[in-house]
């Protein structure tokens, strides 16, 4: 890169997105990284100069639009809308619509939030590309996940209707649908602080995927070419050869 170009990364204080704030810093680009807990984005910052920090909330529109107002006339050339998680898993039936509405805060409205702010930034710098954190759970329904598999699909949806939008003009986008990945929070959040539950979820899994390979996912499309565009990347461990289908070794 002729000059350090600017990488946005939410959801940068742990897994997939701490991973890809560090490989993406390392690759040259000045990555703010973003997310609610300063402290661990502080001693992600330790690990790279090429890191800068930013308090964000995807929830919270006057956040969203300090970290826009801080873009503006910058390099920006990058968004990885990380930002997410699931917060149950329940069947439909007796789902809490509090935890659909937050869910869909988190992941859809907070994706929606993100690229209204900085689509526009990436625009003036004259390219860009857009990252959507999806999921297989965008593709492909299964039991007991209504909340987040609904809220993925709309993601997947966000990004499908952004491209389509933005077709003529030099701004990629893209859909990363990780399967499984163990994170040190994913399950757990799930699983509101089981850690039982959530170690339970990749219990014989020789292999699951960690974040560093979705972060290297991420890297690569973003580094290819201009004119070259990954729509949807579905990424999964050998084991799982569907969202039902794991193969488990027993112990």
């Amino acid at each position: 890169m002729s000059e350090k170009e600017i990488a946005v990364v939410t959801g940068a204080s742990s897994g997939i997105g701490a991973a890809t704030a560090l490989l993406l810093a390392k690759s040259g680009f000045h990555v703010i990284a973003a997310a609610r807990r300063v402290d661990r984005l502080e001693a992600l910052a330790q690990a790279d100069s090429n890191i800068e920090i930013f308090e964000l909330d995807v929830t919270q529109q006057d956040q969203v639009d300090s970290l826009a107002d801080h873009l503006v006339g910058k390099p920006v050339s990058v968004l990885v809308s990380n930002a997410g998680g699931a917060f149950d898993l329940v069947d439909v039936l007796n789902s809490d619509p509090d935890i659909w509405r937050k869910t869909y805060e988190v992941n859809v409205i907070g994706t929606l939030r993100m690229v209204k702010a900085i689509t526009p930034v990436m625009q003036s710098f004259g390219r860009g590309h857009v990252v959507v954190m999806s999921s297989t759970a965008a593709h492909v329904a299964y039991e007991n996940g209504g909340s987040y598999v609904a809220a993925k699909h709309a993601e997947r949806t966000i990004v499908e209707t952004l491209r389509l939008e933005l077709n003529g003009q030099p701004i990629r986008v893209t859909e990363i649908a990780p399967g499984m990945v163990k994170t040190e929070e994913f399950a757990k959040v799930r699983f509101q602080g089981d850690v039982e539950k959530a170690s339970k979820v990749y219990e014989g899994v020789a292999e699951p995927l960690v974040a560093d390979d979705i972060a290297e996912a991420i890297r690569w499309a973003v580094m290819l070419p201009p004119h070259v565009n990954i729509d949807s990347m579905t990424i999964r461990p050998i084991a799982q050869a569907a969202n039902h289908k794991v193969h488990r070794v027993k112990s």
